[in-house]
């Protein structure tokens, strides 16, 4: 085979330091938009970025020449370094150590980006903390392991 073909959906997830609720509406749409751009640049098209005040879920595909860790790693230190050159908000913004990241297949793609795309009707029912169990459970990973996502 003379090519390589990568198409690896990715379903990531973190919070805010401490989990505090700092990404307010009047920021939302600069920040989902600076992290899809920065996505763009790394050569990681979005399909959607959205969340809550207190966490963000993004699905894209990832670059094959990049690993998930050092897309994440990115993203999270340009947005934090976007949000307080910007000074959308009176405190510190940053992220919390850690992230979440699951690849989606070809089939499930419409239902995470529905599922990302209706966070906040979501998040009536469910907690941030609730919704991390589900999904460590749903991958059969341990809950106990990582309190940093």
């Amino acid at each position: 085979m003379p090519h390589s073909f990568n198409k690896i959906w990715i379903h990531a997830v973190w919070a805010t330091k401490e989990r505090l609720p700092i990404i307010k509406p009047a920021i939302e749409h600069h920040l989902y938009s600076f992290i899809a751009n920065q996505l763009h640049e790394l050569g990681c098209p979005v399909r959607i970025t959205n969340g809550m005040p207190d966490h963000i879920h993004c699905l894209f595909l990832l670059n094959p020449q990049k690993s998930i860790a050092d897309v994440v790693k990115q993203i999270k230190g340009s947005s934090s370094h976007f949000i307080n050159q910007q000074n959308f908000i009176a405190q510190k913004f940053a992220w919390q150590n850690g992230y979440a990241a699951f690849s989606v297949s070809d089939s499930g793609v419409e239902k995470v980006f529905n599922y990302i795309k209706n966070q906040k009707q979501h998040h009536q029912k469910r907690t941030f903390q609730n919704e991390y169990e589900a999904f460590l459970k749903l991958y059969m990973m341990e809950t106990s392991h990582d309190e940093n996502i």
